[in-house]
């Protein structure tokens, strides 16, 4: 069995985050992995509430512990592009815990 280099977990509970578009957020990357044909070294999943409830959609990407907020389905093709497969973290969409966009 082959370990991935990245895993994705998409925060799809929760009180905000359905509501927010996170499912669709998913999709969009599992869409966007397949077509690129990276289902080997990149995993996305579904996750529970990460306990941010109000800055979703949220994604989190191991093994960097990079944290997203208010990702939409139009981010996830800079967010693969950039940081999945460049290495880049997409600034203007890191969180930090705090409540704010670092």
């Amino acid at each position: 069995m082959q370990v991935f280099e990245k895993h994705v977990f998409v925060c799809v509970s929760g009180k905000t985050c359905p509501g927010q578009g996170a499912v669709e957020v998913c999709d969009a990357l599992r869409k966007e992995i397949s077509e690129r044909g990276l289902k080997k070294q990149i995993r996305i999943n579904k996750a529970g509430c990460f306990d941010q409830c109000g800055h979703g959609p949220l994604i989190v990407v191991y093994p960097e512990s990079v944290w997203y907020a208010h990702v939409t389905a139009d981010d996830v093709k800079e967010i693969v592009e950039s940081h999945l497969i460049g290495g880049q973290p997409v600034q203007r969409l890191l969180y930090d815990g705090s409540g704010r966009i670092v």
